[in-house]
């Protein structure tokens, strides 16, 4: 049903997935509906500024895609997790990323507005699910911000030659970390627009660096090293006790370091690699021809980066033994150490630094506008929506860097990466299930991309994403529900009671 909002605009109520009108729980599963999400968008306070293009936007999802899964993730999983099968678990995740990326290009296509996942939760599941996986997009972001510029962190101390790390007394202070954040905080506050051309440069000197390492690893290629493939399982602190997997937890497969087990462990970990190109759905009220730019920026950067992940992966675990890559410490450049090539270590790290740099900068972007959504709807305060000059949420952006920073700066991260993984498979289950959701509720939407063979598309992509999740660790799991836990006493003691959509007056 609908309901007049008082000044002529329809506030759409359909009814849940039940057949429950959602006023019996409170008003917490009322959808916003699409005609008013974009109405919201020209609000003068908080209106984004339309500076993107298609091609924008895949420099985006490259920039934010090509970082952390190969100058530092590539080498380790392939040490410790999956040996020279990582190159196939890129291949698993990657699908998996496929699949939810056609779901994703046809939400922003028809919602094209700030805060991806949770807008389009929104529109199809009510309030409380936004609510949720927005608390859950901001456990992904603010991570992922944090974790890449600690990596960043240390590839400047390569470069320097002397880790950039400040102790005072028993605290260490990762200085370069800070730096970073604080310098792209400005980056953002001065205009999406900005930040794309420096994300072009960026994106320019990586894809040279991959050229490099591609051409000159095959100098040192041997095809035995690749020999077992999958190699046989075996104990390891990795994959024992609360670090196993869940699905060799439930299966009583007891660790899962190598072998088939440490295989499908290790797509839900390189799936971090992917982690980025949902931002680009983030940007969709910044860009110029939403409907078409943003399927584009969407699918054509995820290809990109699906072909160069595969190709350095084989040439990795071709040049060296996956043996000689174990231990926390071991990226791209290590290869290269192991055969003398110093010098192309040094410029791997250069190539690094500036990649890095770039995922930073769009989790950073992506965080901002996440929270920036959940603002301008009151789920958060709604002073945080403003936009100043330059058409930015400063204010968003300032915190949030103040927090990103303290955690960069003083936390040690850990295993906690993996939290990164599963706050973004959820999410994209949700968002594969919406589509199907919108479809029945709203097919007269124009929808400027659609996935194709519905329901087939969406429903593998939701199998594919519980399935990496069933492969993360059990205490992966502990943490992710104990996060959403405290999302819930948030919701319920702030923002159901300051939801604009709940307290708009209606005739």
């Amino acid at each position: 049903m609908t309901r007049d909002r008082g000044e002529g605009v329809a506030i759409r109520e359909p009814e849940n997935a039940t057949g429950q009108d959602p006023r019996r729980w409170g008003g917490v599963f009322r959808t916003k509906s699409v005609e008013q999400s974009i109405k919201d968008t020209d609000e003068p306070d908080s209106k984004l500024r339309k500076d993107l293009t298609a091609w924008d936007l895949t420099v985006f999802g490259v920039a934010v895609v090509i970082g952390a899964g190969i100058f530092t993730l590539t080498a380790r999983t392939a040490g410790n997790v999956a040996g020279p099968s990582v190159s196939l678990a890129f291949v698993f995740a990657a699908i998996a990323c496929g699949l939810t990326a056609l779901c994703y290009a046809e939400f922003a296509s028809t919602v094209p507005v700030a805060g991806s996942a949770y807008t389009f939760s929104y529109a199809t599941f009510g309030e409380l699910v936004a609510w949720i996986i927005g608390w859950d997009l901001i456990l992904e972001f603010a991570l992922a911000t944090s974790v890449v510029a600690k990596g960043w962190s240390q590839y400047l101390g390569e470069v320097m030659g002397t880790a950039p790390i400040l102790h005072i007394g028993s605290v260490s202070f990762d200085w370069g970390a800070v730096l970073l954040i604080a310098v792209l905080g400005v980056l953002l506050a001065t205009g999406t627009k900005v930040s794309s051309r420096v994300s072009a440069v960026a994106v320019a000197i990586k894809l040279a660096v991959i050229a490099l390492v591609l051409i000159v690893g095959l100098t040192y290629f041997k095809s035995e090293n690749l020999t077992p493939y999958i190699p046989p399982s075996q104990p390891g602190e990795a994959g024992d006790g609360l670090r196993q997997s869940l699905f060799s937890f439930l299966t009583g497969g007891g660790h899962s370091t190598f072998g088939w087990y440490g295989l499908l462990a290790a797509a839900s970990l390189v799936f971090f690699a992917f982690i980025g190109f949902d931002v680009v759905a983030t940007t969709a009220e910044e860009t110029k021809n939403p409907q078409k730019a943003v399927p584009r920026g969407i699918l054509g950067s995820l290809l990109i980066v699906t072909v160069l992940y595969v190709a350095v992966s084989l040439v990795l675990t071709g040049m060296v033994s996956y043996t000689e890559l174990s231990g926390d410490n071991a990226t791209l450049a290590t290869a290269f150490a192991i055969h003398g090539d110093t010098w192309v270590k040094n410029i791997i790290s250069i190539g690094a630094l500036a990649g890095l740099t770039t995922v930073v900068m769009v989790m950073f972007l992506g965080q901002t506008r996440v929270l920036f959504a959940m603002s301008r709807d009151g789920l958060m305060p709604r002073k945080l929506a403003h936009t100043g000059k330059f058409g930015t949420p400063v204010r968003i952006t300032a915190i949030v860097g103040v927090i990103c920073a303290v955690l960069a700066g003083f936390v040690d991260f850990g295993t906690l990466e993996e939290m990164v993984n599963i706050g973004t498979l959820f999410a994209f289950v949700l968002v594969s299930v919406g589509v199907l959701i919108l479809r029945r509720t709203r097919p007269e939407l124009p929808r400027g991309f659609r996935v194709p063979l519905v329901p087939l598309v969406p429903i593998l992509g939701v199998l594919a994403c519980l399935w990496l999740m069933l492969n993360l660790s059990v205490e992966t799991w502990l943490r992710f529900i104990v996060w959403m836990a405290v999302g819930f006493v948030i919701y319920f003691a702030y923002s159901r009671r300051h939801s604009v959509l709940r307290n708009t007056p209606a005739e």
